[in-house]
């Protein structure tokens, strides 16, 4: 799913495009399942290979990819998988653990009856996503519960910052989460459900931090896998 909002593709036709675009679909799965690692390079030729397209579809499944945060573009070198640091996979958390409580607290005061209903169609998608261990798919639904409750909240600036965030740390968890099972993610979706329907919004801030907090503890920033695969054997 590409979030991000700027650069020369408007964010319509980049969602768009990237829910078609077979590239966009197979790298973002790859990056999530832990398949291809940060700063892989994406050969042009390779993909178009891999997924059996041309390379105006790759480059346009990359530009889309370039939009999620996914993917950086540079100019005469190509396409490599987004590399995050540590300390910037650090502070998107950080900020997120700033933004997000508060916007858990405002989605409380202010969610209607719709919303409650449409964020427990969206943990049941979460879990059977669990429940089939489609781990890409899982990740990609715990992103955008987090958008919903921002839109809940009210507070569009805020949302903004924190749909690009949510886009970022999409990659970064799928890059170095750790643990075998988002058991704690479903159960911590379910619960701010049932605080922000009862208008709680000390319980809703409080859950949301602590959330956040469990999710950041989960990650690992050491050696990426060193086999010597090819791009083809990892998308394969």
């Amino acid at each position: 799913m590409s979030i991000a909002r700027k650069h020369t593709v408007s964010p319509e036709s980049a969602k768009s495009d990237g829910l078609q675009n077979p590239v966009y679909i197979g790298i973002e799965q790859a990056i999530l399942e832990h398949r291809i690692p940060p700063g892989m390079r994406l050969a042009e030729n390779d993909l178009a290979d891999v997924y059996g397209v041309s390379r105006t579809i790759v480059r346009a499944g990359l530009q889309a990819l370039a939009q999620a945060h996914l993917v950086t573009l540079r100019p005469n070198r190509g396409a490599s998988v987004a590399n995050p640091s540590p300390r910037q996979a650090r502070e998107v958390f950080e900020a997120r653990e700033l933004l997000e409580p508060r916007s858990a607290r405002e989605a409380a005061l202010n969610a209607k009856p719709k919303d409650i209903a449409d964020l427990r169609l969206h943990t049941r998608a979460e879990h059977d996503a669990i429940r089939d261990n489609a781990s890409g798919r899982a990740l990609r639904l715990s992103g955008l519960f987090h958008v919903k409750v921002a839109e809940i909240a009210n507070q569009q600036t805020i949302a903004e910052f924190i749909e690009s965030l949510v886009s970022r740390s999409s990659l970064i968890i799928g890059l170095y989460w750790t643990r075998t099972s988002m058991r704690c993610d479903e159960d911590c979706h379910k619960a701010l459900v049932d605080a922000i329907e009862r208008n709680d919004p000390d319980e809703a801030e409080e859950l949301m931090r602590s959330h956040l907090v469990e999710i950041h503890a989960g990650l690992h920033f050491g050696a990426t896998d060193k086999d010597h695969k090819t791009l083809k054997d990892m998308l394969g």
